[in-house]
């Protein structure tokens, strides 16, 4: 039997619910991730069952832990259909997020030469929405364009947006995540976005961490103007985890002091400096094993001292080119 559910609030001004912490499949639903030591977590059994049941079993950790907000995305592999038959094979309900906008082309390889590719043209969304409800058995509470930015043109895109503010009317609550140094410019177009004189977004995902706070201040006039804020990428793909900056155990100096001080583990200190947050409504945890979530979900047991960390931010444009050279794995 299931614990109850971890205290909930509404995503930013309006329904659905959400629990502090949520789970995203970005690293479960595919053999290959850039996560730093992803390989080493899933071994070399790697085949669409093992990683079904990989999925299945953070998933009932997850909800025993009390969880109950679940994110996936079109080009996460299988992780929309590992989702869906979870929900189904348990008769759990949960609010669930996922996004369109990549195409998933990796054909279940580790070393392939492109593992997804963007494309936020109309068709896409209209291909992809039918495999999201198919894959899950329903439709998602929450449908986001994956990794918006200014440059895919995708916010003045008059039929999308026109697609999505369809979407909206029939109560999915549109938006979008966002990637790259230019989050807090990608967000605030989209705040300014009408159709018909209103806009049809309002939740974001976005990339929040103590390497990477640049998108803060954006997010809190999201979150002013009503929005749900959905934080992901708190421990920077793995490293502000006890893995570090490069996988070698070199994690910062002042998160490791703070960890042994405070009795707990880089990852969950990463997770409650984005839990702090006024702002994040959810903070998604990305394991691949049960007992990293059992680490991250410490998080909501640790009260950070103001400026306890100090100050480990990197330039937005070093950090997201170091993530961009991680290898997938």
């Amino acid at each position: 039997m299931s614990t109850s559910p971890l205290p909930t609030r509404r995503l930013g001004a309006a329904p659905p619910l959400v629990t502090r912490l949520g789970l995203g499949l970005a690293a479960l639903g595919r053999p290959g991730y850039l996560n730093l030591g992803h390989g080493e977590d899933l071994g070399t059994d790697k085949n669409v069952a093992s990683l079904r049941g990989r999925t299945w079993e953070v998933l009932d950790a997850a909800w025993s832990a009390g969880i109950r907000y679940l994110d996936a995305a079109r080009s996460y592999g299988r992780a929309e259909e590992f989702l869906g038959g979870w929900l189904k094979a348990r008769g759990h309900q949960a609010t669930v997020g996922s996004k369109w906008g990549y195409i998933y082309t990796a054909d279940w390889r580790t070393d392939a030469a492109q593992h997804e590719v963007k494309d936020h043209r109309l068709a896409t969304l209209e291909r992809q929405w039918p495999e999201t409800r198919t894959a899950l058995g329903r439709s998602p509470d929450l449908y986001l364009i994956h990794s918006a930015t200014l440059e895919t043109g995708v916010l003045a895109d008059e039929r999308v947006l026109a697609r999505l503010a369809e979407l909206a009317a029939e109560g999915v609550r549109v938006g979008l995540s966002t990637s790259g140094p230019g989050q807090a410019a990608t967000l605030r177009t989209a705040l300014a976005v009408r159709v018909d004189g209103l806009n049809p977004f309002s939740v974001v995902q976005a990339t929040w961490n103590l390497l990477e706070p640049s998108a803060g201040e954006a997010l809190a006039e999201a979150r002013a103007a009503g929005w749900g804020v959905v934080v992901k990428e708190a421990v920077a793909n793995g490293r502000l985890s006890s893995r570090g900056l490069t996988g070698r155990g070199d994690v910062p100096p002042q998160l490791a002091q703070l960890a042994r001080e405070l009795n707990t583990t880089p990852d969950a200190l990463a997770l409650a400096a984005a839990l702090a947050q006024p702002w994040a409504d959810v903070v998604l945890s990305g394991v691949t094993r049960v007992e990293q979530l059992e680490s991250n979900l410490a998080a909501l047991r640790i009260t950070l001292p103001r400026e306890a960390l100090g100050d480990l931010a990197q330039p937005a444009e070093r950090y997201w080119r170091e993530r961009a050279a991680l290898a997938w794995t």
